[in-house]
């Protein structure tokens, strides 16, 4: 009797898990921008339930998140110092949203690449206390309790991330203007042609180029349009023959993936605005390029 006492609680404990599954790797996904350091923590998570006397909790589902959301502070405060060493521009690392697009929120906030780079920015207790109120829709008691912290911090955890993705992030393009502008600049890029290149390019655009370490990538960003322009035209005979490219969709909008031989190189995400594109972020880190590729 025991025994199938044993196992029951397990089935459950499982049954809990899974559904609570999406949620906790999407909000540690938004809080680290890395798809392999979220499922570290969700797994981290798994082994903790497994462990844990569940017999008194009645919420398995915000058990869950609080343990989720401090281990992914934890991991974000060390990641900090790692990108610190990081070769050239860190971005976030992109994940397929064509199956789950809210990937396991409430709402798709927090989730797009330019979002995610800028979120970045802000110490970790921000950055969580924002996604847990942006994309989950979580009461500000919650969130105090998950960052054991007051209310009314919390509310001023997420008032200062919100005034500073505002410094910095326009009202985006609607998703056609998105996909059009990135066609535009994507063709453009390819033949080197810099009239349509600076046309599409906010003249405050910044270019990065996440290569991990890769010879071809830019170490450094490019800011303004005329010398993002001028970068593409030089590096396009070198670089788009023989590629093929592919339309996805990335953290809710829309990118190109462009592969050479089968394999892809580069994966190009864009942020828009009615000023055109701001920031392009070329994603050329083979081990993201690859556990893409792979999801």
């Amino acid at each position: 009797m025991h025994a199938d006492d044993d196992t029951a609680s397990l089935e459950q404990a499982t049954d809990d898990f899974s559904a609570a599954r999406p949620q906790l790797f999407g909000i540690a996904y938004r809080i680290l921008g890395s798809v392999a350091e979220a499922e570290d923590i969700v797994q981290d998570a798994w082994l903790r339930w497994q462990n844990t006397d569940r017999a008194g909790i009645r919420e398995p589902a915000a058990f869950l998140a609080t343990v989720t959301t401090r281990l992914a502070i934890n991991t974000a405060q060390s990641a900090r110092v790692r990108r610190e060493t990081y070769i050239g521009p860190w971005l976030p690392e992109p994940v397929d949203t064509s199956v789950d697009p809210q990937l396991g929120a409430e709402r798709a906030e927090a989730l797009e690449m330019a979002v995610l780079f800028l979120l970045e920015k802000l110490n970790p207790v921000e950055r969580a206390a924002y996604v847990l109120r942006e994309a989950f829709d979580y009461p500000y008691r919650r969130i105090a309790d998950i960052l054991d912290s007051s209310e009314a911090n919390a509310r001023q955890l997420v008032s200062r991330a919100r005034k500073h993705l505002a410094a910095e992030h326009r009202e985006p393009a609607s998703p056609e203007a998105h996909r059009r502008l990135l066609e535009v600049f994507l063709e453009a890029a390819k033949t080197g042609n810099l009239p349509v290149l600076e046309d599409v390019l906010a003249e405050d655009a910044v270019s990065y180029t996440d290569g991990g370490g890769v010879r071809s990538a830019s170490k450094v960003p490019i800011f303004g349009s005329v010398r993002i322009s001028k970068f593409l035209a030089a590096f396009a005979p070198h670089f788009w023959p023989g590629t093929t490219t592919e339309w996805i969709e990335v953290n809710g909008l829309p990118a190109a993936l462009v592969s050479a031989d089968g394999k892809p190189v580069v994966l190009l995400s864009i942020e828009a605005s009615e000023h055109g594109i701001d920031r392009a972020m070329w994603i050329m880190n083979p081990e993201k390029l690859s556990r893409f590729a792979a999801s």
